[in-house]
């Protein structure tokens, strides 16, 4: 079956779309890569969608509007992608949508919303769409994240040691051997909001401010002291608690005279400069992930999502995790800008032969469960054999 997943993250700077032809091969599932096409948001939307997301308060009126027009925008990428990729062959389209809010109450997530209306893709496309892919986890008494961890435990199966998956988007996640699988912070959401707070632009392209910026130590110790990370896994996160005010907080109290009285620090010293900050928020995002790692005993690590496309973060990831192998998913078949789209073109896969699509080690449910809600395409749904094999490794051909 030629599935098309979609996927656009924390970081919402784009809609990826991967196609891939998958089969059920006795316990494994086999995915061959098509390949991925990507395009941005335009810019109103993009800024619309910045206004509305949490700190920010919106309305029911432009969470409606968004929700039409971002289903619009997956719709484009899906039709694409099955001219592009697929020789309009497609069959199914596996969308993760756009999370706008998780409801994270202490360790206990109670709620999420991922919104762009699969509708609008199936009218579109005139192919089913699986979407709302998080809700039934949660339901089960899960935190609906990361859902990547099956694939990842599917496809690191058999691999010696204990190979870490970790993925760096707007939060970075791992998924262990174990099962064990969280969200360790931030990876791109403090320095993305740094650099649109400080320059206007979207993101630290290729960590160039980061490289010319020193590493703050009051303002990384600091950050650091965040409760989040102490926490036990399953934990999730996301920019309800790691946004521009969060770190802007976090400038004011460092520079507070009270509290440059008791680290001794001269009361003109001044603010830490702007590429300094970045430099430091890039530095927390490494350690914190490394610490992570090592929380899990990882003895590999393969990274995967647009982190990998900051050398210095890569760079300062390797340096805090000295003696454990650093990849990217490329070099196990997976492009790393594609894998998260891949993963839900999976989990759509699954779910539409009626298979589960979570671990519950990883997080945290009751049982594990057949996600999201199925929209039929202009034909309905296509006829599939059930009483199917849950499958237990990903095979990349």
């Amino acid at each position: 079956m030629r599935v098309i997943g979609l996927m656009s993250g924390t970081s919402y700077d784009a809609i990826d779309a991967a196609a891939a032809d998958l089969r059920l091969d006795g316990d494994s599932l086999v995915l061959r890569p098509l390949g991925m096409v990507s395009g941005a948001y335009g810019a109103e939307l993009r800024e619309a969608l910045a206004v509305a997301l949490p700190p920010a308060a919106t309305t029911l009126a432009e969470v409606c509007r968004l929700d039409t027009l971002i289903g619009q925008a997956l719709a484009a990428a899906a039709l694409r992608a099955d001219r592009e990729l697929c020789e309009g062959q497609a069959e199914l389209v596996a969308s993760h949508g756009q999370t706008v809010y998780h409801w994270a109450d202490g360790e206990r997530v109670r709620g999420t919303l991922q919104i762009g209306q699969p509708a609008w893709i199936a009218e579109v496309t005139g192919l089913p769409v699986v979407a709302d892919f998080r809700p039934r986890d949660i339901a089960a008494g899960g935190q609906g994240a990361p859902l990547v961890s099956l694939v990842d435990l599917m496809w690191l199966r058999g691999r010696p040691g204990t190979p870490v998956a970790l993925n760096l988007g707007g939060i970075a996640n791992l998924t262990a051997p174990d099962g064990t699988a969280f969200d360790t912070g931030p990876a791109s959401a403090l320095i993305d909001a740094a650099v649109h707070h400080f320059t206007g632009r979207a993101y630290d392209m290729d960590g160039a401010l980061a490289a010319r910026g020193t590493v703050h130590e009051p303002l990384l110790r600091h950050l650091l002291d965040e409760p989040y990370y102490a926490r036990p896994a399953p934990k999730t996160t996301g920019k309800e608690l790691f946004h521009r005010d969060y770190l802007l907080t976090a400038l004011t109290a460092l520079t507070a005279p009270a509290a440059l009285a008791a680290r001794a620090v001269p009361a003109d010293i001044g603010p830490p400069a702007h590429e300094d900050v970045i430099a430091t928020l890039t530095r927390l995002t490494a350690r914190t992930v490394a610490d992570a790692v090592r929380s899990v005993r990882g003895t590999e690590v393969i990274a995967s999502g647009g982190g990998t496309r900051n050398p210095v973060l890569m760079a300062l990831l390797a340096e805090e995790l000295p003696g454990v192998p650093l990849h990217t998913s490329d070099a196990l078949g997976l492009p790393s800008a594609a894998k998260e789209a891949y993963a839900f073109a999976v989990l759509g896969f699954l779910t539409l032969h009626g298979l589960a699509g979570t671990d519950p080690r990883s997080t945290g449910a009751r049982h594990s469960s057949v996600l999201g809600s199925v929209t039929p395409g202009r034909n309905g749904l296509p006829p599939l054999p059930r009483g199917l094999k849950q499958p237990v490794r990903l095979v990349i051909e």
